[in-house]
């Protein structure tokens, strides 16, 4: 018997799902047991051209009406958002029993918990696959594939966006302004581009992932976000001297006094797997006590990989295996989120000092009172009276006690303006 689906939303990733269910029709429904087939959509605009025939569908317009048709089997929520009609039809759609397949990151980290709770009480299936990383299939492989495994981290590269720019101005030696630009006329960056270049999407998939790493409800509110607008040109030449290269990482993992969630801006060897991640590509790095650390690499976004994600949930659903949302029925970690300024680690730190005797000892004398030692500084020319960049690099120490020397290197007359610091990270 055929998986009747209804699809609310046809924009890139709706009409890329209803193009692969056709495209691939044979090999989906040998994989699912029976065919999976598209009956029902909803989307604003019935007139615009999608690249793909909707003759014969029904259209509802309003999308939370695709809960109560009697004749669909599953529901395709990809039209995005947190509120309004998105979070609407995926309640209606748990709460009348009816299984959904989500790519909304936003609505899954924003009210998962909520919504694992309805999907327990009424049995209804949540998937959302294609949520984490596009084509990659992080979720089944955290969820199910690392089931028998305590996780210790979950990290990657989740913003193909973010990725980009800062692969372009590594290559071309560009400031970010001029590779954003170039970024939204390429449409990898939205006119607004802000949820991207500010670390939120890429929060909202860290807070999924550690989630199912960790086995807790998903808190968006615990996440430590920054994003990269103030990485500069200069910072990431410096950087490849020094044998790095800057990412975005989404980092979470368990430490003694909790569970750390962070996403910003990271320093990584050039040997580290994410290291050599480059473009609009996404990476995710796991490690569990019994298979180590498992890598996986590929497109982030965009029709293609989206859909494939969508697709495989609703394989999963035609085939009737239903997982719990979180990969447990219950929340099987109750340690406490642990606070930023608790987090440790070593630091890069760039200064623009003014090029005069005493200089650097004022600044090591701070480090030095705040327990704080180095290992190794770079300094790149002479000009007396004029600023230069000096670069340190320090050994590992508290967030905390890096925030208050910050304070007061920032204060000195001799630094002219805002350090730069990047946290080093060895994944």
């Amino acid at each position: 018997m055929t998986l009747k689906v209804g699809i609310a939303g046809l924009g890139t990733v709706g009409a890329g799902v209803v193009s692969l269910l056709r495209a691939n029709a044979s090999v989906i429904s040998a994989r699912a047991g029976r065919p999976v087939e598209v009956v029902a959509v909803s989307a604003r605009d019935r007139g615009k051209d999608r690249g793909v025939a909707l003759d014969g569908l029904r259209w509802h317009e309003d999308p939370v009406a695709l809960a109560a048709d009697n004749d669909l089997d599953a529901v395709v929520e990809v039209m995005g958002g947190a509120e309004g009609p998105a979070r609407a039809l995926v309640e209606a759609s748990l709460e009348a029993g009816k299984p959904v397949v989500t790519a909304n990151k936003a609505l899954i980290a924003t009210h998962g918990a909520a919504l694992a709770a309805l999907s327990g009480r009424t049995g209804a299936a949540l998937a959302y696959e294609a949520a984490v990383a596009g084509g990659i299939p992080v979720i089944k492989a955290i969820r199910e594939g690392l089931a028998g495994n305590k996780l210790s981290r979950v990290a990657g590269i989740l913003n193909g966006t973010c990725n980009y720019i800062l692969t372009e101005m590594r290559v071309q030696g560009l400031p970010f302004d001029t590779v954003l630009a170039e970024a939204q006329r390429l449409g990898y960056a939205e006119a607004d581009p802000s949820f991207d270049i500010d670390g939120v999407d890429a929060a909202h998939k860290l807070a999924i992932l550690a989630a199912l790493a960790f086995g807790r409800p998903v808190d968006l509110s615990a996440l430590h976000i920054e994003g990269i607008r103030h990485v500069s040109a200069l910072d990431i030449a410096l950087a490849g001297e020094l044998g790095y290269r800057i990412k975005l990482l989404g980092i979470a993992s368990r430490e003694a006094a909790g569970v750390a969630a962070r996403v910003h801006p990271c320093m990584v060897p050039v040997g580290s797997p994410l290291a050599a991640v480059e473009g609009v590509f996404n990476a995710v790095l796991a490690e569990g006590d019994a298979v180590g650390r498992v890598v996986l690499q590929g497109r982030g976004a965009g029709a293609g990989p989206t859909a494939s994600a969508v697709v495989a949930d609703l394989v999963d659903l035609a085939r009737g295996r239903h997982t719990p949302v979180w990969g447990a029925a219950e929340p099987m970690d109750t340690a406490p989120p642990m606070p930023m300024e608790r987090h440790v680690g070593s630091y890069y730190m760039r200064l623009m000092v003014l090029d005069q005797p005493g200089v650097i000892a004022d600044v090591t004398g701070i480090l030095r009172d705040a327990a704080i030692s180095l290992d190794s500084m770079l300094q790149r020319g002479r000009a007396p009276g004029e600023a230069v960049p000096v670069v340190l690099v320090t050994h590992e120490c508290e967030e905390r006690r890096m925030s208050e020397a910050l304070s007061r290197i920032e204060a000195l007359p001799s630094v002219v303006e805002k350090p730069a610091v990047i946290r080093i990270e060895t994944l």
